[in-house]
C-alpha cells in the first residue's frame, strides 16, 4: 500500500514539473512575442485602431492620423456617454483639429470585445487594413483577438511603450512582473479558447 501511495506521489510531482515546465516555456514564448519596437513605421492602412486602457495609446493613434497614417482613427472601448470632444480634450488635443476623422466604439468591455466591436465597424465601412495600437505588453492578446475575428484584414502592429511599464528585467519590478504574469494568464486563456473553438467546428 505504501509502494503505491509513493508512486502515485511520484507521478504527480512529475505531472506538476512537467506542466510548471510547459507554462514557464509558454512564458518565455510570450515575452518573445511582444513587441521591443515598432516594426513598420511607412505603411498607410485604411484605418488606425486604438484600444483604450491609456493615454499614450490615444496620443500615438492621434498623431498617426494627423501624419497621415491613415484617413479614420476608431477607438475601441471608450466609456459609454464619452463623445470625441471629450476624447480629445482628456488627450489634451483641441477638438477641433481631427474630430472630422474619429469615430468610437462604446460595446466593447474587454480585448475580444474589442475586436469584435472593430470587426463590425471596419465591415460596415468596407475597410480592409488597420494599424493597431496598443500597449506592448497586451499585443500577443490582442493579435491573437483581432486575427480571430478579423482573419482577411492586413494588420499592421503599433506598440506604445508606457513608462511605467519596464519590460527590460520586468522580474525585478513588482508592478510590472504582476502585469506580465496577469497577461500571461489572459494570454494563454485566449489561445486556449480559440484552439477548443476550432477543433469544435
Amino acid at each position: 500500500m505504501q509502494r503505491r501511495s509513493r508512486r502515485h506521489g511520484t507521478v504527480i510531482i512529475g505531472i506538476a514539473g512537467a506542466g510548471f515546465l510547459f507554462w514557464l516555456a509558454g512564458l518565455f514564448a510570450f515575452l518573445q512575442s511582444v513587441p521591443k519596437q515598432i516594426e513598420d513605421t511607412t505603411t498607410v492602412t485604411d484605418t488606425i485602431v486604438v484600444l483604450t486602457g491609456g493615454s499614450l495609446r490615444l496620443q500615438t493613434g492621434l498623431e498617426l492620423l494627423q501624419q497621415g497614417k491613415a484617413g479614420k482613427l476608431f477607438v475601441s472601448g471608450v466609456h459609454r456617454g464619452v463623445d470625441v470632444e471629450q476624447l480629445l480634450r482628456l488627450a489634451r488635443q483641441s477638438p477641433t483639429e481631427a474630430d472630422c476623422c474619429i469615430s468610437l466604439g462604446h460595446q466593447a468591455d474587454d480585448t475580444t470585445g474589442n475586436a469584435e466591436e472593430t470587426a463590425v465597424w471596419m465591415d460596415k465601412h468596407g475597410y480592409r487594413s488597420m494599424r493597431l495600437v496598443t500597449a506592448a505588453y497586451h499585443m500577443p492578446r490582442s493579435v491573437i483577438e483581432f486575427r480571430h475575428a478579423m482573419p482577411s484584414t492586413t494588420i499592421i502592429l503599433h506598440p506604445v511603450f508606457p513608462e511605467q511599464v519596464k519590460l527590460d528585467k520586468w522580474w525585478m519590478w513588482p508592478g510590472t512582473a504582476g502585469l506580465i504574469l496577469g497577461e500571461y494568464s489572459k494570454y494563454l486563456i485566449a489561445r486556449t479558447r480559440h484552439i477548443l473553438t476550432q477543433l469544435a467546428s
